[in-house]
């Protein structure tokens, strides 16, 4: 694992996290960090692969290890949610929300719930960051096989092909709703993007090239849009809208509705977030921060992290009984606060429990190596 990357991951739970937690309008953005982090792991993990194994192993030694990383925790937390909110909805507590999870529940078992938020605007609070782990899990179903099959040769040629598709799709969405609106997307282009696998290419595709290919002078571009990209995101909102809007969206508010930000936006964060894995794995920027032991740990348990959180965040102020629900800056940090720790437990609960015996089971069953274990 290269040094920071954890605390990388945990930097993204947390901007989701506040994001949720009605603290930081940028926090959607940290999901683009997950992908494009995947994309730089995964493919490297991919190429090793790939060099070390034939066919059949390299597919089994990759997808049976993905399995044993991925399933137990999703699986654990929807059918656990949905035991409790058969009984919940049977009590009576909240029986719209927990009807709602059981109505949904198969989208989210069937790994499809991204393409179910685009045709809904009822979705349920315990599964709607669930899209994004659907599309996730989609690439590792393609993903693999080109690797597989493309040439060393025409890596770069894929890498940035993905890269083009992502934007290409975007815009060629947004030209063809505006032509003729698809019905069964719900609210608008800007909506159907937001979830659609095919929009997020170029984040995993970015995050492939680095795994390869170095960035051209990346500190040097790293130093300059990490000013111009915010910049960039406030006059878009400002010609279009009036106004800047809140300064803790940096100028990109979730779903970016205004000036067509749903459609370059994505590539400008991307991008920068590419940059930012860049510093960090090849330059150690931000390495001593990254290595902070609290924050590398909150990395190392982030997926369950983000399983769990959004029913944390539901629950929490009710079984409070509206104790922290004032207003002020001080009931709010304090909720939140309460809210992340809770978040915490449980899932450093969930991993010793559960996800770190299944995980010792990788190397048992689908060794790789001492390289690529450390990194799957």
């Amino acid at each position: 694992m290269y040094a920071g990357l954890d605390g990388l991951r945990a930097i993204a739970f947390l901007m989701v996290f506040f994001l949720h937690a009605d603290n930081l309008g940028i926090g959607w953005s940290g999901v683009q960090l997950f992908f494009v982090l995947s994309g730089f792991l995964i493919t490297g993990i991919l190429l090793d692969l790939k060099k070390k194994f034939p066919r059949k192993d390299y597919f089994i030694k990759f997808y049976g290890r993905r399995v044993l990383r991925i399933f137990p925790l999703y699986y654990f937390y929807l059918f656990a949610m949905l035991a409790l909110a058969s009984v919940l909805g049977y009590l009576n507590f909240a029986r719209p929300q927990m009807e709602i999870y059981r109505a949904q529940f198969p989208f989210a078992v069937s790994y499809i719930y991204d393409f179910f938020w685009v045709t809904s605007t009822n979705l349920s609070i315990f599964l709607s960051h669930f899209w994004s782990l659907c599309i996730e899990e989609q690439f590792y179903i393609f993903w693999p096989l080109l690797i597989f099959l493309i040439p060393e040769n025409r890596l770069k040629e894929l890498f940035l092909a993905a890269v083009a598709g992502g934007i290409l799709f975007r815009l060629g969405f947004t030209i063809a709703y505006q032509i003729h609106p698809f019905p069964f997307v719900m609210r608008g282009a800007w909506y159907g993007i937001y979830a659609l696998p095919f929009s997020h290419i170029d984040a995993f595709g970015l995050g492939a090239y680095l795994s390869r290919y170095q960035i051209p002078k990346a500190d040097k571009q790293l130093a300059v849009l990490i000013v111009l990209v915010p910049l960039a995101g406030f006059l878009s909102q400002w010609v279009f809208t009036g106004g800047t809007g809140s300064l803790s969206t940096f100028g990109y508010p979730f779903f970016m509705k205004s000036g067509y930000q749903f459609v370059w936006g994505y590539s400008l964060l991307d991008y920068l977030f590419a940059l930012i894995i860049s510093a960090v794995v090849r330059g150690g920027a931000f390495w001593r921060f990254l290595s902070w032991k609290p924050l590398a740990f909150l990395g190392k348990i982030s997926y369950g992290l983000y399983v769990y959180h959004l029913a944390v965040t539901w629950f929490v102020p009710r079984l409070l009984g509206g104790v922290l629900t004032g207003q002020s800056f001080l009931t709010t940090a304090l909720l939140t606060l309460i809210e992340l720790c809770i978040t915490v437990l449980i899932s450093v609960l969930s991993y010793f429990l559960m996800e770190k015996p299944i995980l010792d089971l990788k190397d048992k069953f689908f060794a790789v190596g001492r390289r690529s274990a450390a990194k799957v």
